[in-house]
């Protein structure tokens, strides 16, 4: 059945190759040889062939695909950075991208004298850029650092400075790359908030990202773009599941199927709070490892997240032998109705490595009875309802 929604992006039977040089003359004698031989001094790399989709107003449209797929040169031709070799390309609307964040951000400027010219390259005036200045600052969680020179800020400070004034400027297209979740922890999570601002305001988003959590989160449409597999354009969770499936060749797999492994223990439990849900979560290293990070989600049981947290930057480098490590987590009543299982699991930094996942640590059926959220009656793995 044909949907009434209006059409705001179309990409029809794009292509895109780049040229990569393998031989240089180093003068005219050896250019005039390399052209009698045959040398073309390049190589043509197809980067992206006959890629076709429609993206309707309101949609939350996630691309994923893995290292050197494409993604980021159809972000790149979306956003009109790159012009496709063959095919169309059409926008019906504002496209907004959020990419190449800090173009025209002067090192020699304070973050403060950065904000102005940032904003006056986004179209707005001085007292337009004066009227939001402190809400832009207080995003940013940089107030301290306004007045020192932008070359003195790390790389983080910056992107996330660029940032918070890119979010003030008015598109009817947005396009996200997932670079934007950067910071810490806080500022990680007023980036997501983000982006469910976005999705409850029916803005159309385009967000291209490694992260299967964020595409089952918030996209309601997804595609797949892969070199070695043909273009898959669907449901979230069913994308998802492709991705994981293509990247089990390439990620090294420690853990069991039946969520044993050697590498560690784990075991969660839960109480009601006065405001909602307080994990406990208990790690028990058996075996050193290397770099680990925590994760932890909550999942409905037709596969969308509906809460994550990662222990990024939180814990030790190294989990020695026969430690034990003690985590508490603690959320608002965020549930709909439904039944919810929670994951945790135990990873490398870069992913790479799964040491330890626990795909039901606990289980869970949230009931709402009138106005949601509400206060929260819970229980592990049984069914407890809301007055």
């Amino acid at each position: 059945m044909a949907s009434d929604k209006k059409i705001a992006l179309e990409v029809r039977n794009v292509n895109k190759s780049f040229r990569l040089p393998t031989e240089q003359a180093s003068g005219i004698k050896q250019a005039f040889i390399n052209r009698v031989r045959g040398v073309k001094g390049y190589t043509e790399q197809h980067v992206l062939k006959n890629i076709s989709f429609k993206v309707e107003e309101g949609d939350f449209f996630g691309i994923v695909g893995r290292n050197g797929s494409g993604k980021s040169t159809l972000l790149k031709l979306i956003s009109q950075i790159y012009v496709p070799d063959s095919g169309k390309i059409i926008v019906n609307g504002k496209l907004v991208p959020f990419i190449e964040l800090g173009v025209g951000f002067n090192p020699e400027l304070t973050g403060r004298e950065n904000i102005y010219l940032n904003g006056a390259l986004l179209g707005f005036s001085h007292e337009e850029v004066s009227a939001m200045y402190d809400e832009i600052v207080e995003f940013a969680e940089l107030e301290e650092f306004m007045d020192q020179k932008l070359k003195n800020y790390s790389s983080g400070m910056q992107v996330r400075l660029a940032f918070s004034i890119a979010i003030k400027a008015e598109g009817s297209i947005l396009v996200l790359d997932e670079v934007l979740a950067v910071g810490d922890e806080a500022f990680q999570r007023k980036c997501f908030q983000y982006f469910a601002h976005l999705k409850r305001e029916k803005k159309t988003v385009i967000l291209v990202t490694h992260s299967m959590d964020s595409v089952q989160q918030f996209c309601n449409k997804a595609i797949l773009v892969d070199k070695k597999h043909k273009l898959e354009i669907g449901d979230p969770v069913d994308i998802a599941k492709i991705y994981r499936e293509l990247n089990n060749n390439q990620t090294e797999k420690i853990v069991s199927e039946d969520n044993k492994s050697d590498y560690a223990e784990i075991t969660a439990t839960s109480k009601k709070t006065d405001k909602g849900i307080k994990f406990e979560i208990s790690l028990k290293a058996m075996k050193e490892i290397s770099d680990p990070v925590i994760t932890f989600l909550i999942n409905r049981d037709n596969g969308e997240i509906v809460y994550r947290w990662t222990s990024d930057e939180k814990i030790p480098h190294k989990i020695d032998l026969k430690t034990i490590s003690n985590l508490v987590i603690e959320i608002e009543n965020i549930f709909p109705n439904g039944i919810f299982d929670v994951q945790v699991g135990i990873k490398s930094r870069d992913r790479s490595k799964e040491y330890a996942i626990f795909n039901k640590a606990t289980s869970f059926e949230i009931v709402n009875k009138g106005t949601y959220p509400s206060d929260i009656y819970w229980k592990p793995q049984e069914k407890f309802e809301y007055k």
